[in-house]
């Protein structure tokens, strides 16, 4: 009988066969049970992110009613703020500049209020039914039906929607082809209305800063007012905690606060809305000039960015990438706005309800034959070859 020799490299490399072995069989088992051909890296990036789409969803539709709030506070305050430290004021100026500050106010404060309102109201246009579509780009994978050009799904809404641009917490509602005309107005016109009161406002402010604070009126209904209810509340409140031995120095304690209050009132009215105005002023025009480019290039905040990727991607390839809805700047604002050709832009100062351009559904774009005459090879889509 010969004799066994053991080599450990050899005992080794059996174990190690056994074991892949084993995990070959369980690899196979668990793909046959869970395969998926679709399944790609973007399915599961998207089933990765699925949790988080969750949170937004949920947290949005619960912030959106939140903002709107807000949007109403904002502006309800800015508006008392308005009438009872500007309107004394300018009563006292020139009858000219009060005539100018209240015929401009009131025509601020009425596109706001309209354009708010419709932008609120309007739908931003939904897909029709799939044998009303003609034309369709793709499958929306959430709603399983046909999207039409500029078409995309709002997880907020779980609805497609025609032209989507955003969805917009502070009207509650997605941004879309039917109110995007009003979203963009109300902001232009909060802009605006918030310059308004910076430059009407700024007087003010220094007379109370640098000036003669007693020169100053307060309304003196508000003064009035504020005034009663700041002795009730301060009087009854502190009797109920204290005895009634120092009723007498909480009496005396509440009217030396009252006689105090306005100017306090005053002062916290001016820092609220200078603070605000500021904010504002920066936060809302930075949005504003986005979404200017944006309409001056013929597309929506999605599209931009899915423009950019096209544009790199082409540009790779030796190709410049075409954005078939750019008809130019000044046709773009004037089909963006709703505005014919044979009409003045004058309707733009006033508030005015009118349907957009098109039914969202069917899209004109830019054929080929627009760029004839550039010098370049005209390809069959969207871009034209480097010469």
């Amino acid at each position: 009988m010969p004799p066994l020799t053991w080599k450990i490299p050899s005992c080794i490399k059996y174990l190690f066969d056994k074991v892949y072995f084993k995990y070959f069989l369980l690899k196979i088992c668990l793909i046959s049970l869970f395969y998926n051909d679709f399944a790609d890296r973007y399915y599961v990036g998207d089933t990765c992110m699925e949790p988080m789409f969750w949170f937004v969803d949920h947290f949005t539709k619960i912030l959106g009613p939140i903002c709107v709030a807000a949007v109403i506070i904002l502006t309800s305050s800015i508006i008392i703020i308005a009438y009872a430290v500007g309107l004394p004021f300018y009563l006292k100026q020139d009858t000219y500049i009060l005539t100018l500050a209240l015929v401009v106010g009131h025509w601020i404060l009425l596109n706001v209020v309209f354009y708010y309102y419709m932008a609120f109201v309007t739908g931003p246009g939904f897909p029709p039914q799939g044998a009303m579509i003609t034309e369709a780009v793709s499958i929306c994978k959430r709603c399983i039906a046909p999207k039409p050009p500029r078409t995309h799904h709002c997880i907020v809404c779980n609805r497609c929607i025609l032209k989507m641009d955003h969805h917009c917490p502070w009207l509650n509602n997605c941004v879309g082809h039917f109110n995007h005309r009003y979203f963009f107005m109300f902001g232009a016109y909060s802009w605006i209305g918030i310059v308004f009161i910076m430059i009407f406002g700024a007087p003010i402010a220094y007379e109370h800063f640098f000036g003669n604070f007693e020169q100053i009126g307060f309304s003196p209904l508000l003064v009035n007012f504020v005034k009663e209810l700041a002795k009730k509340i301060i009087f009854k409140t502190h009797l109920l905690q204290l005895d009634q031995t120092h009723a007498h120095n909480i009496s005396t304690n509440a009217t030396d606060l009252n006689s105090k209050f306005p100017q306090t009132l005053y002062h916290s009215c001016i820092v609220y809305a200078a603070l605000l105005a500021i904010a504002v002023f920066f936060v809302l025009g930075g949005l504003l000039a986005w979404h200017a480019r944006l309409i001056s290039n013929g597309e929506t905040s999605i599209e931009s960015h899915i423009n950019k990727k096209e544009r790199e991607r082409y540009s790779k390839a030796g190709l410049v990438y075409r954005n078939p809805y750019n008809f130019g700047a000044m046709k773009n604002w004037k089909i963006f706005l709703s505005i014919p050709y044979h009409r003045s832009w004058w309707r733009i100062i006033l508030p005015y309800c009118d349907e957009p351009y098109g039914d969202g559904v069917q899209w004109n774009f830019l054929s080929e034959l627009d760029y004839v005459g550039n010098g370049k090879e005209i390809s069959k889509t969207c871009f034209v070859k480097i010469s």
